[in-house]
């Protein structure tokens, strides 16, 4: 059951008689933990089908084969990875770790990213290595293996379909598997091209090919979970709308030091100022403004300050460049 709660302490971090005003609009376990719906058959599924691809690539002697079963090994990795982070988050914070172990949501996504990264790199070389010196392909069973692989592939992304939008790791997941689809699709045509054509120079072609598919998928990835590493204002989120908002408040002069981040891939924190002359402390217009903040932003956490602009005691924050 969610519940807002708030806490009002009659003296602030330089001093003087500001009012902190502190709203958590979340559940229990600190905001909206992401699912685990979907990873375990999506991780055995795919594990299986990883050893069939990489035996069928070495009977064959199919790069594209074995680029595309490193690609997907590299998946199952990152699954793993991102199931622990969603596991991890599920515990309760500590003493020492006040928000928990929510950060490795995030964590894990960019863990995810890197090693496609890798994976891409080792892709490229033995590509460019098949085109120097080409090797027979058996394109029936990399055919009928590719082919498969558009099943599982598409049947996994349907797993991690719901919920995409809202969680990084989840929407990391499906794009993951969408591309892996669109990859073995890929494979199928260029074994039926080696059929047709008797071309060995189609399997390493198209295991560049796999490499770019990869590496443009991964690329939003990467961002968006380097800046949520990095704190940054979660995409979707516009920080002077937030702004605005907060300063057409009741009582509200003056907004500063306004920070917003992302304490995981579905869960985001907001800290901010307020100076509201005269206002005193107010539970009432505090539990009312966490409430909107996460309706209108999505923000679930937020820790507000409630300063009076008494020239005396100047906020040592309110300056733009100071953090």
């Amino acid at each position: 059951m969610s519940h807002d709660h708030h806490h009002d302490h009659g003296h602030d971090h330089y001093g003087h008689g500001a009012a902190h005003g502190h709203d958590h609009g979340h559940p229990h376990h600190h905001g909206p933990v992401p699912g685990e719906r979907g990873f375990v058959p999506a991780i055995a599924l795919n594990l299986g089908f990883v050893g069939l691809e990489a035996a069928a690539g070495i009977i064959g002697g199919s790069l594209a084969l074995l680029a595309d079963a490193g690609h997907n090994l590299s998946d199952v990795l990152g699954l793993l990875l991102a199931w622990g982070a969603v596991r991890l988050a599920r515990r309760l914070p500590s003493g020492r770790r006040t928000y928990g172990f929510h950060r490795g949501t995030i964590l894990a996504a960019l863990g995810n990213a890197m090693l496609l990264l890798v994976a891409v790199g080792a892709i490229m070389l033995e590509s460019v290595r098949r085109l120097v010196e080409p090797e027979p392909v058996a394109a029936g069973l990399m055919l009928w293996v590719a082919a498969a692989g558009i099943v599982v592939n598409a049947g996994t992304a349907l797993l991690f379909a719901r919920g995409r939008e809202a969680d990084l790791n989840r929407r990391g997941a499906y794009l993951h598997m969408v591309a892996d689809a669109g990859v073995s699709a890929g494979v199928v045509a260029g074994a039926l091209l080696i059929q047709a054509t008797g071309w060995l120079w189609v399997d390493p072609v198209l295991g560049l090919l796999i490499a770019g598919v990869i590496l443009a998928g991964t690329w939003g990835l990467l961002r968006d979970s380097v800046d949520l590493a990095m704190d940054a204002v979660p995409r979707g989120i516009d920080p002077e709308a937030v702004r605005e908002f907060l300063a057409v408040q009741p009582g509200v002069a003056e907004v500063h030091d306004l920070h917003i981040w992302a304490l995981s891939t579905t869960e985001t924190a907001l800290t901010a100022h307020l100076v509201r002359p005269g206002a005193g402390t107010d539970d009432a217009f505090l539990a009312t403004l966490g409430r909107e903040l996460r309706a209108r932003f999505g923000i679930g956490h937020a820790t507000l300050q409630v300063e009076t602009g008494d020239p005396a005691h100047p906020c040592l924050l309110a300056p733009a460049d100071r953090l």
